[in-house]
């Protein structure tokens, strides 16, 4: 029997769906997390209030992994939104800042994956604990496509630094 989820549980769950469609939406209209956009700034700030509420969950009774991984996003952010300002860097800033935003959007996933498939469906969820081979296998494929993805990202804004050094 899966566990009941708290009142808290439900408003993080549903917050926590804002930087997900926020992020998807940035990733497949501009491949990319862009601070400067609406749907930048509505995914950092979904971002940080889902963390913000996921601390006052925990099935251990204290600070788990989700909460690390919560910490772990907001350094990405935060790394993310100062590393522009590094003129020390120099083009490497562009590919670094985004990549921040990008490994920020994998960690928000590895606790959501891990939820929904230990407590969905309702009734009969489809694995038993983050041990479970489903939600490992799961996780492995979601770091593939996080690896895949950034590579692509890489690929993109390269091709784009190009075309306008070229116009």
């Amino acid at each position: 029997m899966p566990h009941p989820i708290s009142t808290l549980g439900a408003c993080h769950t549903i917050v926590s769906l804002v930087p997900f469609v926020a992020g998807l939406y940035s990733f497949v209209r501009y491949h990319g997390i862009d601070s400067t956009r609406q749907s930048g700034r509505i995914y950092l700030g979904g971002l940080v209030v889902s963390v913000l509420t996921s601390f006052g969950l925990s099935s251990t009774g204290g600070f788990n992994a989700g909460h690390a991984l919560g910490i772990l996003a907001l350094l990405a952010i935060g790394a993310a939104l100062l590393i522009p300002r590094i003129s020390i860097l120099g083009r490497a800033r562009a590919y670094l800042s985004q990549f921040g935003f990008t490994f920020s959007f994998f960690l928000l996933l590895v606790p959501g994956i891990n939820e929904t498939l230990t407590r969905l469906p309702v009734a009969h969820p489809l694995a038993e604990g983050p041990a479970s081979p489903l939600v490992r296998g799961t996780l492995a494929a979601w770091l593939g496509i996080f690896v895949v993805g950034a590579a692509l990202q890489y690929w993109w804004m390269r091709s784009q630094r190009g075309r306008v050094q070229a116009a």
